[in-house]
This record gives structure tokens, C-alpha cells and sequence, in this order.
């Protein structure tokens, strides 16, 4: 396995928000992460790039124990997380936000990621806060791509995004992988999630309720009801 957390726990305060979870992603797999608000999606992904403490348990990446490596260390080594929200340097051209994305390489030619988006390709000059969300998604995932990752780790990449421009970024994501990137995917469109990946788990209080083949989840009643409002 290319990823695999153990036991994962992590807490804020007297709260638990992950609740020992084992979650394990295969090399050139896209598995997803699905379940309500205040799941513990986004807290697990966190934990497993080093942005909060784990309270306890394993992280092993690429047979390495990473559990309490340096956040700045995990890009170095591929793995790299698009974080809810973007991220994106706001006052930042395009084309710097993506030399912000290739500095842990020393630099890097984003020809390749203006072929993947040619709208960034227009807007290179742009100051990024300008963009549109769809289009600041593509300089997210644009940016991540930079770094060379082995393993993307992203979280709710379609949030906030109108339909058509929805079914781009999950359209972008799966030639991603198809590229041979390894992906972990939270996202809040359960359908379109386990539509996408190969694998799922199913998140509910902090723990996985339910894993499998992403068919198989997308038949179970359970998750049908629950998370695709049958």
C-alpha cells in the first residue's frame, strides 16, 4: 500500500474527531472518503499530511513511517494535499501561485499544467483572488500538480462550484489519476465520488462505517439513503 493510517485518533480538545480509524490507499488507486458534515473527513486527511498532531496511531507512506514528520518534509517526498477552501496565494499572479507549487523542486516548467488547463493559460498574469471558483480550483489542483505528487490528498474540490463547472474538476480529477497519481478524495457529492473511484469508506461520527468497491457501496441501501437521497 502506498498509504495506510493505523489506529488514527485525533482530538480537539476533549473532543474526539477521529475515532481510530485504518484506511489504506494502493499505488495508482483513487479511493474516496465520503459522510455528512463533521464526519471527520477533513480532520483525517489533515492528520495524515502532518497540518494537525494525531493524537495516536500510524501513518506509513511509501513503507515509511511518517506520523510525526515535519508538515514541510511530506510535498518533498509526493504527498501533497489541495485543501477545502483552495488555498491559493490570493495576491499572487497564476503563474507565481504555480512556482509556489514547483519551490520544493526548485523550481519547474508549468507548460504541462497550462496544456491540463488552458483557462489558467489565458490568466497567467492574473492575480489569483480574481478568479473565478471553478477557475481557482483548477489553479489549486494546478499548483498541487507542480510538486510532482506520488499521492494527492483532496478535499472537496467541487464545494461551492456551479454544476457544469462541478463536472470539469471531476473530469480533471480523473485524468489525474489516469496520469498515474494516486488519489484520496473527501468529498460531499457522494455519487459523484464513488462514481469516480475505484474504492470507498464511509465516515460517520469520526469512524468508517462502511468500506468496499465503490459499485458495491453505491448499491447499499444504506448509502443510498443516507447519502444519495434515495
Amino acid at each position: 500500500m502506498l498509504l495506510e493510517a493505523r489506529q488514527l485518533e485525533v482530538h480537539y480538545g476533549g473532543i474526539r474527531a477521529v475515532a481510530g480509524i485504518d484506511l489504506a490507499v494502493g499505488e495508482g488507486e483513487l479511493v474516496c472518503l465520503i459522510g455528512a458534515n463533521g464526519a471527520g473527513k477533513t480532520s483525517t486527511l489533515k492528520a495524515i499530511c502532518g497540518l494537525i498532531t494525531s493524537r495516536s496511531g500510524l501513518v506509513r507512506y511509501a513503507g515509511e513511517d511518517v506520523s510525526r514528520a515535519p508538515v514541510h518534509v511530506l510535498p518533498r517526498k509526493g504527498l501533497v494535499m489541495v485543501p477545502e477552501g483552495r488555498g491559493i496565494f490570493p495576491q499572487l499572479t497564476v503563474e507565481e501561485n504555480l512556482a509556489m507549487g514547483a519551490y520544493a523542486h526548485g523550481g519547474g516548467d508549468p507548460s504541462a499544467q497550462y496544456e491540463r488547463f488552458p483557462r489558467l493559460a489565458e490568466r497567467r498574469k492574473q492575480v489569483a483572488g480574481t478568479l473565478s471558483g471553478g477557475e481557482q480550483q483548477m489553479l489549486a489542483l494546478a499548483r498541487a500538480l507542480m510538486t510532482r505528487p506520488k499521492l494527492l490528498l483532496l478535499d472537496e474540490p467541487s464545494m461551492g462550484l456551479a454544476p457544469m463547472m462541478v463536472m470539469k474538476i471531476f473530469e480533471l480529477v480523473r485524468d489525474i489519476a489516469t496520469q498515474g497519481v494516486t488519489i484520496l478524495l473527501v468529498e460531499q457529492n457522494a455519487r459523484a465520488a464513488l462514481e469516480l473511484a475505484q474504492r470507498g469508506y464511509v465516515m460517520e461520527s469520526g469512524a468508517i462505517a462502511l468500506e468496499g468497491e465503490a459499485r458495491a457501496l453505491l448499491d447499499n441501501p444504506r448509502v443510498r439513503e443516507a447519502y444519495l437521497g434515495e
